[in-house]
């Protein structure tokens, strides 16, 4: 899907950056946590997935809070009853008399207000991951203690900017190739370090417990159980003080809505009445690979933005040619890291390896990690615990090396390549050891 164009809503002085994406029989009014960049959201894969799976069954309009992202930027933090109007505001400009809304983090904030002050435009509301008050209280104990709050802050303070807080906020996702490179992207164009600061901030001082009562679209709450950022006990309270809501835990340790396939049913059905089966989804057997940069933050340091940026123009042409003849498909390229898969895993290691050598020509080193099993294709896509194993092997590799699992090993049996074993490693995120091996090729 081509990248959708961004637009301009007006609430009152401030322009809201929205984008319309799908064509579909009804609304959803879609607003994700408050770290948001439309354009550089729309880079990562896993969220390309969640737009196109809600695209499926409805148009989609998705914004940038006031204040962050392609927004207009702030003199002075957002009040609570400004965001009161924003919701109706993007649905003005496209057009839409009345929606869905999907909310997420401290957006569930905004959507509670929105929802409250206009009840005859809501059809229905789906809170994911988020709270009416994140802050302890006496009587809140869900919310988090003046000492973690601090820490909240500090790590803001510190990090905002370097993506480090990927791996908090999206455990299952956070070892994909450029993953951490991607967020810290996406925190520095959603806003300053000084900007990210007043907002957390102000998120720490806010309470919307008391529209609660008011709320009377049908409301579904999604709460991750294993969530660092916003623990079950905010789900819950969400769940218990609006009329009739219902509440699904799952169990995830995911902060980010990364579209599971119970995720997206779960949506989809509450807000359609019905559970359509998915369409155009396959699971194939395949081989994955991953190919990550090592030691990019010191290249980038070493050689300069400019320098830099051509010795990745040359990773990619080397990679592209490289697919093209072992007939290999290029599924994802984050930053320095690119995922691609391949009908035999042969083909894949030999492809692994000219990579390898013809980027070490260069002076580029990588690590590469292979495994070979089912995996689900939807929407040029692939998704499964053999993309999550293929990406935890890749960690594994040390610079340049091809790394395998005994699977992939198995398979080419008789094909003459050579592999030296690298022994059991535990691989984060999956059950039991995993035999490694390292191969020339």
């Amino acid at each position: 899907m081509a990248a959708p164009t961004t637009r301009y809503a007006r609430s009152g002085e401030v322009h809201l950056a929205y984008q319309v994406i799908g064509d579909g029989p009804r609304d959803v009014v879609l607003s994700l946590d408050w770290a948001s960049h439309l354009e550089v959201l729309w880079e990562q894969p896993f969220v390309q997935e969640l737009l196109t799976a809600l695209a499926r069954f409805s148009r989609v309009l998705w914004f940038d809070m006031r204040g962050i992202g392609l927004s207009d930027a702030l003199v002075s933090p957002a009040a609570p009853e400004d965001w009161m109007d924003d919701v109706a505001a993007v649905m003005d400009a496209a057009g839409s008399e009345h929606a869905s809304l999907i909310a997420h983090g401290h957006a569930v904030q905004m959507a509670l207000m929105s929802a409250a002050t206009h009840p005859d435009r809501i059809d229905s509301l789906v809170l994911v991951n988020g709270f009416a008050r994140f802050s302890r209280a006496d009587d809140y104990p869900a919310g988090v203690p003046a000492e973690a709050a601090t820490a909240v802050l500090d790590q803001v303070g510190d990090t905002w900017g370097s993506g480090r807080m990927s791996a908090l906020l999206g455990p299952s996702v956070a070892s994909a190739p450029g993953m951490t490179e991607w967020y810290g992207r996406l925190e520095r164009f959603a806003a300053s370090p000084g900007t990210a600061l007043a907002r957390m901030r102000a998120i720490l001082e806010l309470d919307v417990r008391e529209v609660l009562p008011l709320v009377i679209a049908p409301t579904l709450v999604i709460q991750n159980l294993d969530d660092v950022y916003v623990r079950a006990g905010h789900g819950r309270y969400l769940a218990e003080h609006i009329a009739d809501a219902r509440l699904l835990e799952r169990e995830s340790a995911d902060h980010w809505p990364v579209p599971e396939a119970d995720l997206l049913a779960a949506i989809e059905e509450f807000i359609t009445g019905t559970r359509v089966e998915e369409a155009g989804v396959d699971r194939v057997l395949t081989t994955v690979l991953f190919v990550d940069v090592v030691g990019s933050t010191e290249h980038v340091s070493e050689l300069g933005d400019r320098r830099w940026q051509t010795l990745l123009d040359q990773f990619v042409s080397v990679v592209q040619r490289e697919l093209v003849a072992h007939r290999g498909v290029l599924i994802e390229r984050a930053g320095d890291g690119i995922l691609a898969t391949f009908d035999g895993p042969a083909r894949a290691i030999r492809c692994a390896c000219a990579i390898r050598d013809s980027l070490r020509r260069s002076g580029i080193e990588v690590r590469c990690g292979l495994h070979t099993g089912e995996v689900t294709e939807r929407n040029g896509d692939v998704a499964g615990l053999a993309v999550h194993i293929g990406a935890r092997v890749s960690s594994a590799a040390a610079p340049g090396e091809v790394l395998v699992t005994r699977t992939v090993r198995d398979l080419v049996a008789g094909s003459g390549i050579a592999f030296d074993d690298r022994g059991p490693f535990t691989l984060k995120g999956v059950e039991d050891a995993w035999e490694l091996y390292a191969t020339h090729g």
